[in-house]
């Protein structure tokens, strides 16, 4: 369904690494969301009529699943904390783009629901709402925070097939694959998919991840709703608690720093993980393996995040 995504070389902090473009698998489905939605790609999803999913209003997922819906003539309610009063009046960027595609984007703010749902995580509040206020549980397909389902794992798995063929290609004993974490789903699995696929051992593959929500702990949480301990992914971190979507010059400081490479990268995930790995080069300065950085697509939020970056700091492009 999807091309092998290409491999490309790139400059980093005086060092070669590789970067894994998945942010061109797909015009609409780039990145972990092709991979986290493969499955629902590839099946028989006849009997479905209404889709249900949750996250931010500016979320590539929000957008991703707004197309597979158009694409198979669902319903789509989308479920969001808050949207900002920018966003309300100059609409944008994912938020625009589902929108355009037919998405229903709710705000649980300003819904009627019990004071205990007001406290509880928006995907535990859907999860209430689905359960309450939709009736036709069969023909509906509800689709948590990010993708975060055993359901993503089989695209991850082609993922995980891909690095270790170009690995084996290039005669690579050893590799690092880095890739910053949200719900730690791709993460996750594939760590666990590559540990499976290498049946003869011959190369030694380690997946590196950091958090860009809610700290390293919240992090392994995650990871212990989707695998089993044994195929948690190794943290690292910079000593720095990154608040998910809050504006920092040093994000986008190394945000420009890599963009000069000739790859666009997004500004919410790829900053911290940039800021992460460069900490981690740091204090492996003789570490010799191959490094591929996963390009998890995304770059569409760029159209409010740069907006957002020049209101607060004053920067232009």
């Amino acid at each position: 369904m999807f091309a092998i995504s290409p491999v490309q070389p790139m400059l980093f902090e005086q060092r070669p690494i590789f970067v894994k473009r998945d942010d061109l698998l797909h015009p609409d489905f780039s990145g972990n969301k092709a991979r986290k939605f493969y499955h629902f790609l590839s099946q028989d999803y006849a009997h479905i009529t209404q889709l249900v999913g949750s996250g931010s209003a500016q979320a590539n997922s929000l957008y991703s699943m707004s197309v597979l819906a158009k694409q198979q003539g669902w319903q789509f309610d989308y479920y969001v904390s808050h949207i900002s009063d920018f966003i309300l009046q100059h609409p944008n960027g994912n938020y625009a783009a589902a929108i355009a595609n037919g998405a229903n984007i709710i705000e649980v703010g300003q819904l009627k629901l019990a004071d205990k749902y007001q406290q509880m995580h928006l995907d535990d509040v859907v999860q209430h709402i689905v359960a309450s206020d939709y009736n036709n549980k069969n023909s509906l397909l509800h689709i948590p925070e990010g993708g975060r389902c055993e359901y993503a794992e089989a695209g991850v798995a082609i993922l995980a097939t891909e690095i270790i063929d170009w690995a084996r290609l290039r005669n690579t004993k050893a590799l690092k694959v880095f890739l910053p974490s949200g719900t730690g789903t791709t993460a996750a699995y594939l760590n666990k998919q590559l540990l499976q696929q290498q049946t003869n051992n011959n190369i030694n593959i380690e997946v590196l991840t950091c958090s860009t929500v809610g700290g390293d702990d919240y992090l392994r949480q995650q990871f212990s709703q989707l695998v089993a301990q044994e195929y948690f992914p190794t943290i690292v971190n910079d000593g720095h608690k990154y608040h998910f979507g809050k504006l920092t010059k040093r994000c986008y400081e190394m945000w420009q720093t890599v963009c000069q490479s000739g790859i666009e990268f997004e500004l919410l995930y790829d900053p911290v993980g940039f800021l992460v790995l460069k900490h981690y080069l740091q204090q492996h300065s003789q570490w010799a393996d191959d490094i591929v950085y996963v390009h998890q697509g995304g770059v569409l939020g760029n159209q409010t995040m740069l907006p957002r970056y020049q209101r607060k700091f004053g920067y232009s492009e």
